[in-house]
């Protein structure tokens, strides 16, 4: 089914799972008007038995839905390994940039889909940033070099884009970089992308505002995650605005016939990461490809870029601006 175009760009719902502690309370309740209150150091200790069957049975519950989607997504890494294969024997190249919100699981989703490629025949590239030298070179020129060879997949978790979004925003460059940039990326990707047997896929991230600021609380209170944390991250919520009218105008003059783009909606981790396989396996023919599996997009997750255009257009004639 389509979106409903009344929903905020980058403002989709997010579950419906009760957080852990209104289950808790719910389960405390529950407990007391079932326990004496004369049975003192007793019912305690039936209320602690009771919150930590439940706290198990959560466990077990996460751990299941964990693996039936791993489960789930299997099938198309392995087509994902066809593809890999298939490029390699016609002398193809790939390019798929990851852009988009921060926290949007870009990261998450380039693991999966590479879990059980050749590593030798594709590469994750992560921009850092660029040295003295490369500030003085033309921008396009330090990604150029990281094209893939012949037979080679390149993915890249950020790309040149981070000219039209987060640069802009953050004060990284100035404006007139910033316009020459929107003015000239078209003819760069056609020039030493579309020309040289490459095929070129562009997907933007986009998360919800509050699904954003809890994944970013997530990071800062679990020490596993907290190397994740970023100068922009921390700013990333302030400034939700300045990015979205960045994206806006990032689809309306990048968004090509050839390079398209295409808005992939993340609050739903598990979709995204499905949704992007399908999408990958879509971009090019191959051989070997399964008659039974579904490959069929779901229009809730991707999106079009013209068609995000069209949507943030209506938002901002009935809002008066950008809504998410």
């Amino acid at each position: 089914m389509p979106v409903d175009d009344e929903k905020p760009v980058d403002d989709f719902p997010v579950s419906s799972d009760p957080k852990p502690h209104d289950t808790i309370r719910s389960v405390v309740t529950k407990a007391e008007k079932k326990i004496d209150p004369s049975s003192g150091k007793a019912g305690m200790d039936e209320i602690k038995d009771v919150l930590k069957k439940k706290q198990k049975d959560r466990i077990v519950n996460a751990a299941l839905r964990k693996y039936q989607q791993n489960e789930e997504l299997k099938p198309y890494q392995a087509e994902l390994i066809k593809l890999q294969q298939h490029i390699e024997r016609v002398g193809k190249k790939m390019i798929i940039i990851f852009d988009g919100r921060d926290a949007s699981g870009k990261g998450g989703t380039i693991r999966r889909v590479t879990r059980y490629m050749n590593e030798k025949r594709y590469r994750i590239e992560v921009p850092g940033k660029p040295s003295h030298r490369q500030l003085s070179e033309l921008h396009m020129k330090r990604y150029i070099e990281r094209f893939p060879a012949v037979g080679e997949m390149v993915l890249f978790d950020r790309s040149w884009y981070n000219r039209a979004l987060v640069e802009p925003v953050m004060g990284f460059c100035t404006e007139k970089e910033y316009r020459t940039f929107l003015n000239t990326v078209n003819s760069y990707e056609h020039n030493f992308i579309l020309d040289s047997r490459t095929t070129l896929l562009k997907l933007y991230f986009s998360v919800s505002k509050e699904e954003q600021n809890r994944r970013f609380e997530r990071r800062m209170n679990d020490p596993l995650r907290q190397w994740k944390l970023s100068e922009v991250d921390l700013q990333a919520q302030e400034l939700w605005d300045e990015f979205t009218a960045k994206k806006f105008k990032l689809l309306q003059k990048t968004n090509s016939q050839e390079a398209p783009w295409f808005v992939i909606r993340s609050d739903n981790k598990h979709l995204a990461r499905l949704e992007t396989m399908k999408l990958i396996l879509n971009s090019i023919p191959y051989r070997g490809r399964s008659r039974t599996l579904d490959f069929k997009q779901n229009d809730d997750v991707v999106i079009t870029g013209d068609r995000e255009v069209r949507l943030m257009q209506k938002q901002r004639r009935k809002h008066g601006r950008f809504i998410g």
